[in-house]
């Protein structure tokens, strides 16, 4: 039986019509790209003069990398922050205080509900006020804050989700041994969870750096931005916006790839019980003793 546990298998009429509704489908896609080549054809948006900045090293130095560096630089601090932010706020959301519980819940549901444009642009004039900040940092620590806030809101949502999702047995065999809520936690279920949570923080990481563009609005430089400054400087809005969105998709498609490898790698090296060897079963010569293995389970 080869047929799918999703759907039922189709018959020769089901993939008549499904290839020619994948044909129709194709056509139209190919129409649509068609339409809009030869409407900025029209508009001359795809001559060479167009293009010919980007093969320069002023334009790259000028506007390209520096957009490029704001936006990573801002990425790579809020996922670090907010990775270790929500996982505190996701295991507070759990402990069995009801103190830590309740604050914990409290400040993931505002920082999730209120805008990340808004703590940014909040944070933005607060450290401008108190002069926490040098001014040229001050566009980049306000664009930090209000990923890392927002941004950790949500991890602890996934961290509390993948633990709870995690079968109560985990919970129970580690207090039978004796392990304390605080070791059950870090050495049981944590381990488990994060790597049935790992495709769902790695698109929340992503989302941190598409986010990075808000931060236009107070002046941080990053790369959209700088897109555009582009397409004013050499009015070619539309090949500068594509450049960009090409450095955006393979940005995104590298900490996919990423985070596919680094799941595949942690699920392989889960290792379980070692088998028992035959010749120490016959040493120990009763059937029901017991034998130590050569490797111990990191499961409970």
């Amino acid at each position: 039986m080869s047929g799918s546990v999703l759907f039922d298998a189709p018959g020769p009429r089901a993939r008549v019509r499904n290839g020619v509704i994948t044909a129709i489908t194709v056509l139209l896609a190919l129409l649509a790209l068609w339409v809009v080549y030869s409407r900025l054809q029209v508009k001359g948006q795809l001559t060479a003069e167009k293009w010919e900045p980007f093969l320069t090293a002023n334009l790259w130095t000028t506007y390209i990398m520096p957009g490029v560096k704001g936006t990573l630089t801002a990425a790579g601090v809020s996922i670090v922050l907010a990775l270790a932010l929500g996982l505190l706020l996701g295991v507070g959301r759990l402990s069995r205080v009801l103190p830590v519980r309740w604050l914990c819940s409290v400040v993931v549901e505002f920082f999730r509900a209120v805008p990340v444009l808004i703590m940014m642009i909040f944070a933005y004039f607060l450290y401008a006020l108190y002069g926490v900040f040098p001014g040229e940092y001050l566009a980049l620590a306000g664009v930090i804050t209000g990923l890392t806030l927002y941004n950790a809101a949500v991890i602890a949502e996934i961290v509390r989700a993948g633990v709870a999702a995690l079968p109560r047995g985990q919970t129970e065999a580690a207090w039978a041994l004796g392990l304390t809520w605080g070791q059950t936690m870090r050495s049981v279920l944590l381990p488990q969870a994060i790597t049935s949570m790992l495709p769902v923080l790695i698109s929340q990481l992503i989302v941190v750096l598409k986010d990075s563009s808000i931060g236009f609005v107070i002046t941080f430089v990053e790369l959209v931005r700088q897109g555009t400054q582009v397409g004013s400087a050499y009015g070619n809005y539309i090949p500068a916006l594509m450049v960009v969105a090409a450095l955006m998709i393979s940005v995104n498609l590298t900490l996919s790839w990423l985070a596919t490898w680094v799941e595949g790698r942690m699920r392989r090296s889960r290792r379980g019980t070692a088998p028992l060897q035959a010749e120490a079963v016959e040493q120990e010569g009763a059937p029901g003793a017991t034998v130590s293995s050569p490797r111990r389970s990191q499961d409970v």
